[in-house]
């Protein structure tokens, strides 16, 4: 009984507030969305709103100072990216003894997974005297655009030990990077980053990679689920957070065939 209207922004956080704007043309009954960046998306929300619209957040929040769940929107569905930078950072810390020189790749500029995992890794190094932030540089969560980030960044500080990614696809493009650069990753340059991706799970089995936070990318059910209880008029909570487990050499190899 659902038909799925759907519409790719392309990167675009102008795109895809046009697309909530044709959303609400179309009188669609809910929307699903994955805001790309969290100011601009959140004067959408709100207009989706004023036409009566329901929207769910899947996966990336809005600025909490312009739009409030259960009032502009129902609910934020997904992971707690503080949360997630955070078990970045001990575990980078108990693998380097508390000493690191790091350089930290940033996702998009503006998106709730960036300043969250941001902010979770950052304060959590804080109190190690002898883990060093040396550069944090956007990689837009792009595999390509993240190598090209640590080619730059290397050349600038061929001292480091350690990358922290904000997602598996830049933590890969930074590996080529090191690769290409003579450094062994995984021994020269320890790497962490978060998503819990397929490939960043054969990088861990590989010994390239040290260990990923996973990002749980189950929505669907989740989701629906949610979106029906709503319309049964039941009282959703204002998040919604989904598990996320942990991958490194111990669970790597056991994992891969249940990650995306």
């Amino acid at each position: 009984g659902f038909e799925l209207v759907y519409t790719d922004a392309a990167g675009s956080a102008a795109k895809q507030v046009a697309d909530v704007d044709s959303m609400i043309a179309q009188k669609v009954d809910a929307i699903f969305l994955a805001p790309r960046e969290e100011v601009p998306l959140a004067a959408a929300v709100k207009k989706a709103k004023a036409a009566g619209i329901p929207v769910f957040l899947l996966d990336r929040n809005v600025d909490a100072s312009l739009a409030k769940p259960n009032q502009d929107y129902v609910t934020f569905i997904g992971s707690d990216f503080v949360e997630e930078g955070k078990r970045a950072a001990e575990w980078l810390i108990k693998a380097t003894n508390g000493k690191a020189k790091i350089i930290e790749l940033e996702g998009t500029t503006g998106s709730s997974p960036a300043n969250d995992r941001k902010k979770g890794f950052d304060d959590r190094i804080k109190s190690e005297a002898g883990m060093q932030i040396l550069a944090s540089q956007t990689g837009d969560f792009a595999r390509d655009k993240g190598r090209e980030v640590m080619q730059t960044l290397l050349q600038a500080h061929p001292d480091l030990t350690a990358v922290y990614a904000h997602n598996d696809e830049m933590a890969i493009g930074a590996i080529a990077a090191l690769e290409a650069a003579g450094k062994v990753p995984g021994q020269d340059v320890i790497v962490v980053s978060i998503d819990g991706e397929k490939d960043a799970l054969q990088s861990i089995i590989d010994g390239k990679m040290g260990a990923s936070v996973e990002c749980n990318p189950r929505f669907g059910p989740s989701a629906f689920d949610t979106m029906l209880k709503y319309a049964a008029g039941e009282k959703i909570a204002d998040k919604i957070i989904n598990p996320d487990n942990f991958y490194d050499a111990t669970n790597a190899k056991k994992e891969i065939a249940n990650s995306y």
